[in-house]
């Protein structure tokens, strides 16, 4: 499971930036609430978006946003060997990484709000893989940023109560809303490099003189 957004048919490395894996994973979570937009709610209608700290203070007047508040590498398991290409030539490491976001309902009232919140839940819980069909719905068919046989795992993440409100602190005074923190696991992005490029090396050479003790 990993990306990297295109083909190395000449063994070389690609100069486009496999980093991409972080928005097409934000941008498939929001694609899949919207994809499974609820039938029964006609008025108002939905907005997804993914947000960052600035625009919490305008909000979204109905629907769901998504907050990436962390990315780490992934610690459970060492960084997986990197891909064979054709010829048999291996790619460095994969760079394995966890992200943890919040998602966040926001409606003009609460009983509206309450219910984006069981719904965004519920759609989470059905849909706990990303496919790689979605993780590339924004980019071409010939860039795209996984592999066809890689996927995304999505899961609630734990975080205190005491942490929630305090990173609600951070993105700003009185502007907190019914939030839920998610975790997406098994992002493995990929190196551009082969492990048998030669490296630059540079030597440093010396040279010691013995200097004898005065008679």
């Amino acid at each position: 499971m990993f990306l990297l957004p295109c083909a190395l048919t000449q063994f070389e490395a690609c100069d486009v930036a496999s980093h991409r894996a972080i928005e097409a994973t934000c941008d498939a979570v929001v694609g899949l609430l919207r994809d499974n937009y609820p039938d029964e709610l006609e008025e108002p209608p939905l907005q997804f978006a993914v947000f960052t700290k600035s625009e919490f203070a305008a909000g979204l007047g109905a629907g769901v946003s998504l907050f990436l508040y962390r990315v780490y590498l992934d610690g459970t398991e060492r960084a997986p060997d990197g891909r064979v290409l054709v010829g048999g030539r291996r790619q460095f490491p994969h760079l394995p990484l966890q992200l943890q976001f919040m998602l966040t309902a926001w409606a003009p009232d609460a009983s509206l709000q309450q219910y984006l919140a069981g719904w965004m839940m519920r759609v989470i819980e059905d849909h706990p893989v990303l496919p790689a069909g979605l993780l590339n719905r924004r980019y071409d068919d010939d860039s795209p940023v996984f592999w066809p046989d890689e996927t995304v795992e999505l899961s609630a993440a734990a975080m205190e109560t005491e942490d929630l409100f305090h990173l609600w602190d951070l993105i700003g005074p009185e502007t907190y809303q019914l939030s839920v923190p998610y975790q997406a696991r098994g992002i493995k992005v990929e190196s551009g490099r082969l492990l048998d490029e030669q490296s630059v090396v540079q030597e440093r050479s010396q040279r010691y003189r013995v200097i004898g003790r005065a008679r």
